[in-house]
């Protein structure tokens, strides 16, 4: 999608970050001083998510920028911590929570950087490992051509030892990352998926081959480096696809450089189902075999998940025996018919990846 317009929060309009961004994209821009005309103009639109997509709202986070991650009891959680930075996408996957989770669907930057930077502050403080991501509620790197957040964030991460940043992409936006002093407090991951998938579902991403050079790159460059396999699709032949992209993954990065790899199937809340079929209706995501989870989400019957998931997880340690492999909210059966192990109850799937990200990250224990 194309940026059209700038919206201003008429609290932040003088704020210096406000006027460098629009300085950057050179955009018509208009004030708001109500940001509910703003959402009801965007919700009056036939496809509220293409126009939400197509603007950008400058205002700032007054809910705080750390928060954890929104997993739930029924599944195993990591522990993450999600850095709120901004809001939405410019690309348009057809199974995107974000689609739904936004009321309304609208791309949105925070520019109140000073309290991001005192909540770093108090968080670097800890004495306890933190792993931290911008990817959750945006793509860590679409904001690489309208700002310096990118540049600031790798900056401030570098000059401690007890967290690490983690930017999670489906772009190749990794240009202004060259020449940086990270330290490997830093790690650059990408969602990968099949072609065929890629093709189908995800309109404005980089190819796979792109997202894979990409990576490459930013392993010459010092960079850890993860990926995730989320959501993978069943559909006839994608194990055959999967088992490519694997091959194809460890033909570029060395197993070394990759603190973890995640697996996690598609998954849906029952309200996504509709618009999906609205907006993308060719995709045939939705009608699999799904049955309503322990959090009520949509998911592929669980022998279908365990099948895929066992051999994805044999592909990945035939390649790289040493790299951390974990599921993204799965329950314990699934982790036993395809780990072979459990992780510990209270945090302790979040603890195996801090050792990780001590060892890759060369972190402070």
């Amino acid at each position: 999608m194309t940026l059209k317009k700038i919206f201003i929060d008429t609290n932040i309009q003088s704020h210096p970050e406000t006027e460098r961004i629009c300085r950057r994209l050179d955009l018509p821009a208009e004030r708001v001083d109500d940001p509910v005309s703003l959402y009801q103009w965007i919700n009056s639109a036939a496809d509220p998510v293409s126009r939400g997509k197509q603007v950008l709202y400058l205002t700032w986070n007054k809910g705080g920028f750390l928060k954890p991650c929104p997993g739930t009891r029924e599944y195993t959680c990591c522990d993450y911590q999600i850095l709120h930075v901004a809001s939405f996408c410019t690309m348009d996957c057809s199974y995107c929570i974000l689609q739904s989770y936004f009321h309304p669907p609208l791309l949105q930057f925070f520019v109140n950087r000073e309290d991001l930077d005192a909540e770093l502050t108090m968080l670097f403080q800890k004495e306890a490992i933190s792993r931290v991501g911008t990817g959750e509620f945006t793509d860590s790197l679409i904001w690489e051509r309208w700002t310096d957040l990118t540049g600031y964030l790798v900056s401030r991460f570098s000059a401690q030892d007890k967290a690490v940043l983690e930017l999670k992409t489906k772009t190749v936006n990794i240009e202004r990352l060259n020449g940086l002093d990270h330290r490997r407090k830093t790690i650059l991951s990408w969602s990968l998926n099949t072609p065929d998938v890629m093709k189908r579902e995800e309109r404005g991403t980089a190819s796979l081959e792109a997202r894979l050079a990409a990576a490459a790159r930013c392993q010459q460059w010092g960079y850890p480096l993860a990926f995730h396999f989320d959501p993978m699709v069943i559909y006839a032949g994608c194990e055959t696809d999967y088992r490519q992209v694997v091959k194809q993954l460890f033909q570029l990065i060395l197993p070394e450089n990759i603190v973890w790899i995640s697996l996690g199937t598609f998954r849906f809340m029952p309200a996504l189902k509709p618009l999906i079929s609205q907006r993308f209706p060719k995709s045939k995501i939705v009608y699999g075999e799904f049955i309503t989870g322990l959090d009520n989400k949509m998911r592929y019957f669980k022998p279908l998940r365990i099948a895929l998931y066992r051999k994805m997880v044999d592909w990945i340690r035939s390649a790289a025996p040493e790299v951390t492999v974990y599921f993204c909210m799965e329950d314990s059966e699934v982790w036993e018919k395809t780990m072979g192990f459990v992780p510990p109850p209270d945090g302790g799937l979040g603890r195996m990846l801090d050792s990780s990200a001590i060892k890759i990250c060369e972190l402070t224990p």
